[in-house]
């Protein structure tokens, strides 16, 4: 009996080293870095087709996967001051959160959900190269747009019938809105829009054909005028002027770039002064004053209930949960209909981990984006212009959707901004500790 279980812990030992090994394989971690951002965009659709249970599992396998690749190349990752201390001091926050919170299973779930999707980011940022992660995200949105559209097609057109599980309502035929593999369309335009800049850096880098590159533009051109989101459209705008500016800033010289950074700051907080003062006008040119008055009537709503825990906040949960908690199910519209979140990263952080850990979001997300935005103006690479234009898309989206917070929003934040501190970090020059022979 003993010589067999021996037996039996020997051959399980060089299975897993031998799985570890093939794990951490270029294929293995390309494929498995393909399925990560197919699954976290398209959640929707997956929740549709196997159910909650069904979609924890995926989740939970994909995170044993990456760890076990990421322990199979543990040697060639350079550790040091790779994992930023504000993502650190974040997590660590929203995890004490749940201490306090008066649905403690409800916020441990939720917490649990936040460190897998972290958890994958981190994999996509330290498994892969920038450029191999790009040709990942390439892969995957090609075959969510693909889909998409299809359902889309088969719904409106072929059918002439909605798919209420998928969240598709079949108005392709009259030109949109699709809610496609989203589940609504300000997510499908999301999706779209970050497949767009995707696209465009695949092409500028030569890691796909030519011919590739235009139909896979075009698939995403196509999409983003079907979803017709007012929220997408803005964030299209912003990122034409991002582009703009990137290009400018990469072919100025060196010794300009401080003046070019400085027009363009008083430029953007121009826009910005101009749009809230004129918001009600733009809202109803670009047909966003009926969502409008529903996030602002939610979001006064959430600063009332702020006003209970206005520091710590009612604990973590990320997405909001479906049972009945509180307050949660106190947050209706006019119709009585539940919110599914807080339509704002900022309120819906206020409302869960309080003011303290809204202001370490902000901190974190503007230290990214300081980071990616000097890296992609002064790196010679064309590559390290995505982290920049996606920390864009998800800014201005993040101003009417909570989509920073969890699920696919917060692995590509997670993502980028690893990325970016691994250029900047402060702490890439500390004196590295002598490991002994």
């Amino acid at each position: 009996m003993t010589d067999g279980r021996v037996t039996r812990r020997v051959l399980g030992r060089r299975y897993l080293s031998a799985w570890i090994g093939f794990s951490a394989g270029g294929r293995f971690s390309q494929a498995l870095a393909t399925v990560i951002v197919l699954f976290a965009f398209g959640r929707p659709t997956v929740g549709a087709l196997v159910g909650g249970a069904g979609t924890w599992a995926v989740l939970v396998s994909l995170v044993v996967l990456a760890g076990l690749s990421l322990l199979g190349q543990r040697y060639r990752i350079d550790w040091h001051g790779v994992l930023p201390l504000s993502l650190l001091a974040f997590v660590g926050y929203c995890a004490l959160s749940v201490l306090w919170s008066q649905y403690s299973w409800v916020a441990l779930r939720g917490f649990v959900a936040t460190v897998c999707f972290i958890g994958l980011g981190l994999y996509l940022a330290l498994g892969r190269d920038l450029v191999q992660v790009i040709r990942a995200a390439g892969d995957a949105f090609r075959i969510l747009l693909v889909v998409a559209l299809g359902l889309e097609v088969l719904s409106g057109l072929v059918l002439d019938v909605p798919f209420p599980a998928f969240g598709i309502h079949g108005d392709i035929a009259y030109g949109g809105p699709i809610q496609g593999t989203g589940g609504t369309r300000n997510f499908m335009g999301f999706v779209a829009a970050i497949a767009l800049v995707t696209f465009v850096v695949e092409f500028l880098t030569r890691s796909v054909t030519t011919w590739r590159a235009v139909g896979s533009t075009a698939l995403a051109v196509v999409a983003l005028m079907l979803v017709q989101s007012p929220i997408t459209g803005l964030a299209m705008i912003a990122l034409a002027v991002t582009a703009l500016a990137l290009w400018a800033l990469r072919h100025a010289r060196p010794t300009a770039r401080p003046v070019v950074n400085t027009v363009l700051g008083a430029f953007v907080v121009a826009v910005l002064v101009v749009g809230v003062l004129a918001r009600h006008r733009i809202l109803a040119e670009i047909g966003a004053a009926g969502g409008s008055a529903t996030r602002i009537d939610l979001w006064s709503q959430i600063r009332v209930l702020t006003q209970q825990y206005p520091i710590q906040g009612w604990g973590w949960v990320g997405a909001w949960p479906h049972e009945a908690v509180v307050p949660f199910v106190t947050l209706v519209d006019p119709a009585g209909v539940r919110y599914g979140s807080g339509l704002n990263a900022f309120f819906d952080a206020w409302l869960q981990i309080g003011l303290a850990g809204a202001l370490l979001l902000l901190v974190t997300a503007l230290l990214a984006f300081g980071r990616a935005w000097v890296t992609a103006t002064t790196f010679p690479g064309v590559a390290y212009v995505w982290p920049a234009a996606v920390l864009v898309l998800l800014g201005v989206t993040s101003t009417a959707e909570s989509y920073l917070l969890h699920g696919a929003g917060l692995m590509v934040f997670t993502t980028v901004l690893v990325v970016a501190a691994r250029r900047r970090s402060w702490r890439r020059h500390l004196p590295r500790a002598e490991h002994p022979a």
